[in-house]
């Protein structure tokens, strides 16, 4: 079985159907509370004012590794540092779960892949998660200076796992983000997620 095949029948979701109330664009961003690496609590509502962009991640994915290995997701990090904007990485592996890391690995990673979030957090009771329905790695949220959701879902419009298919692909989280750090209206303010299932716990 070709890759790209046995990648879309074990690991490919696509618009799955959610246990949880999914939020609303245009309205107040969920004030999830996610602590990150170092121990610093962060809570959504601290950064008022200011873009932030929220990532979940799976280190193990082969979703997330299309996007590291070919350096594009640690592109947009520097894009969103350049234009002042918060970047918050999120785990969301349950521990005992694919992609499950420790907060010393968690570091490694950011180190050996040379990414450049704002921080990297851990949410292994997926608190954070299901309030953002966040359903697949990666699946992307951008969340406008007055505190509102303006972008939920893919990083692009190609829901593969060939670092090729980066360049053909609507970036619809870059389009997002810029738009939003240059006081403008976000583009697409939604489209389906697509990756891995986040390996939340039971």
């Amino acid at each position: 079985m070709k890759l790209t095949a046995l990648l879309m029948t074990s690991a490919l979701t696509i618009g799955s159907s959610a246990a949880w109330a999914a939020p609303t664009i245009g309205q107040p961003a969920p004030d999830a509370t996610l602590r990150d690496t170092t121990g610093t609590v962060h809570q959504i509502s601290d950064f008022q004012g200011k873009t932030v962009v929220l990532e979940w991640t799976n280190h193990d994915c082969p979703f997330v590794k299309k996007h590291y290995e070919s350096d594009n997701m640690q592109s947009l990090q520097r894009k969103a540092a350049e234009n002042e904007v918060v970047w918050l990485t999120v785990i969301s592996s349950a521990p005992g779960k694919q992609g499950h890391v420790t907060p010393e690995k968690a570091d490694e990673l950011t180190e050996s892949r040379n990414a450049a979030p704002s921080a990297v957090t851990l949410d292994e009771d997926g608190s954070a998660g299901k309030m953002y329905d966040a359903r697949t790695t990666p699946h992307m949220y951008v969340i406008n200076p007055e505190g509102a959701l303006v972008y939920a879902g893919g990083i692009d419009s190609i829901p593969s796992a060939d670092p090729a298919d980066i360049a053909k692909a609507v970036p619809h989280l870059d389009l997002a983000m810029v738009a939003t750090a240059a006081g403008k209206e976000v583009p697409v303010a939604s489209s389906r997620p697509y990756g891995c299932s986040i390996k939340y716990a039971d």
